[in-house]
């Protein structure tokens, strides 16, 4: 820094975020591609099952879920998923989500073969926006959500979190 620059002040206005539930999605199967020009492999996930309950959701994910998840040269994992949920108002909800996904190469490898691993030891990050025609959920259609994951065998679980 030069002697004429004032160093940079931490912002005054404080990021703010509140619990919206669990996001809990189960693996039904799998497509595997081999490496493609955007990584070293491809994984199609689909999912039939799951949920994502809080103190003012509750959704149980359906049939047509997936994940187009890209598994980078530098050893990141991106999930980019589409969920189709129905409330329990009778209603649809459409949440997609990117975000990432890296450990260590020997937690990774844990993964993979589809062991429990501590949250602790998996960076799993998502930002989530939502999509309803539900009235009772409309709020969340201006909403972005955070949601910090954890790798479960056969199952991702996230706790979602809404940034006001």
């Amino acid at each position: 820094m030069s002697p004429t620059q004032a160093p940079i002040q931490a912002p005054t206005q404080i990021l703010r975020t509140t619990f919206l539930g669990e996001l809990r999605i189960e693996v039904a199967g799998s497509h595997l591609f081999g490496e493609t020009p955007m990584g070293q492999m491809r994984r199609i996930d689909y999912f039939e099952s799951g949920h994502f309950k809080g103190p003012k959701v509750d959704a149980k994910i359906i049939k047509g879920s997936a994940d187009a998840l890209l598994h980078r040269f530098d050893g990141v994992v991106q999930p980019d998923v589409r969920l189709t949920l129905e409330t329990a108002d009778g209603h649809f909800m459409f949440i997609q989500y990117r975000g990432y996904r890296h450990a260590t190469p020997e937690v990774m490898e844990r993964i993979a073969r589809e062991e429990a691993v501590s949250p602790e030891e998996v960076y799993l990050r998502t930002a989530l926006f939502f999509e309803t025609d539900s009235e009772s959920h409309a709020w969340l259609n201006k909403a972005v959500a955070i949601g910090v994951g954890r790798r479960k065998p056969k199952a991702a679980v996230y706790d979602v979190y809404e940034v006001l």
